[in-house]
């Protein structure tokens, strides 16, 4: 084993260390935080110096991307004006290790003055932020993964799991979904899969249908002008059956003589098909699990209204 990847597992070692022993500290704690933070009549004002900065910042994108709109505030350019976002009904969610940040503390007046609460994680209860917050959420007291004990490492990884798990609890709280997700995240793949319906590409205008009782050569006929599909209807132009070609090929294969064969005689009846407001990733579930390449979509009357295509769906990343 290198000697680089000791220092990995040790590094690791330590961290893992400090997020148990967060969790533990704040088992009392926690639930009062992410309560507070969702009964909030107002914004959600993340805060924090230096690299506590950075994971604040990231944790106000994560609650923002999750139904809990956040926003980051640095505390140097809140009292030189930025301050000006805050108003009564915030809540404020404080990151700082020792809890006694210059800029930190010059901004708490003014969470004072507009009656801001405020959620602390801090590693001292005793540091002016500690005795100030309205809940505190505790990091451990022990060393950082840095040799020197000097850089925050394992102090900035509690406080991101600590925002994570805010998060995630104000998401359950608030009853945020998948779709919601999506919503948010609408150049995402997740957001594609959840919003994307069979009507946004679907083929319609001149659809590959036959009456059933046509002659089978006509259906091959319309099925080589559409992509290797014969929709068979009834007199009512309700979908019936489908062919494609490796029925097709299934009948020379076995020296059928197709030329007097209708093709109600071939077709598959009862094939799958969708709606046009069926989600675009449960139609290519259907299509991969029946090994098949495309679905017919129905209209309420279970009339064809158009057609989707596997390799169409695919092209767009599903």
């Amino acid at each position: 084993m290198s000697d680089l990847f000791l220092e990995a597992e040790r590094v690791f070692n330590i961290e893992v260390e400090w997020l148990q022993a967060t969790l533990l500290l704040n088992r009392k704690s926690f639930t009062g935080a992410a309560e507070l933070i969702f009964q909030s009549k107002g914004k959600i004002i993340v805060c924090g110096m230096g690299k506590s900065g950075l994971v604040a910042r990231k944790i106000a994108a994560t609650m923002t991307s999750t139904g809990t709109p956040s926003y980051f505030l640095h505390p140097a350019d809140g009292i030189h004006g930025d301050a000006g976002i805050l108003a009564r009904g915030d809540t404020a969610l404080v990151l700082s290790k020792s809890g006694d940040t210059a800029e930190i503390a010059a901004l708490l007046p003014v969470l004072r003055s507009l009656d801001i609460s405020v959620v602390a994680i801090v590693g001292k209860e005793d540091s002016l932020l500690g005795r100030f917050a309205d809940v505190v959420l505790k990091l451990p007291a022990l060393k950082e993964a840095c040799p020197y004990d000097l850089a925050p490492t394992a102090s900035t990884t509690a406080m991101m799991t600590l925002g994570d798990a805010l998060a995630m609890s104000l998401l359950k709280l608030s009853g945020f979904t998948p779709l919601d997700f999506a919503e948010v995240h609408p150049g995402g793949s997740l957001g594609k899969k959840l919003l994307m319906r069979v009507s946004d590409i679907m083929v319609t205008g001149k659809l590959p249908v036959l009456l059933s009782g046509s002659l089978l050569s006509q259906a091959i006929e319309v099925m080589t002008e559409h992509r290797g599909l014969c929709i068979a209807v009834d007199a009512e132009q309700k979908l019936e059956g489908i062919f494609v070609y490796g029925d097709l090929g299934r009948l020379m294969r076995d020296r059928v003589d197709v030329a007097e064969l209708f093709l109600k005689d071939v077709m598959i009846k009862d094939p799958a098909a969708t709606s046009s407001h069926e989600l675009l990733a449960l139609a290519v579930q259907t299509m991969e699990e029946k090994g098949i390449t495309s679905l017919v979509v129905l209209n309420d009357a279970l009339q064809p209204q158009g057609v989707v295509y596997l390799h169409d769906a695919l092209a767009l990343g599903f």
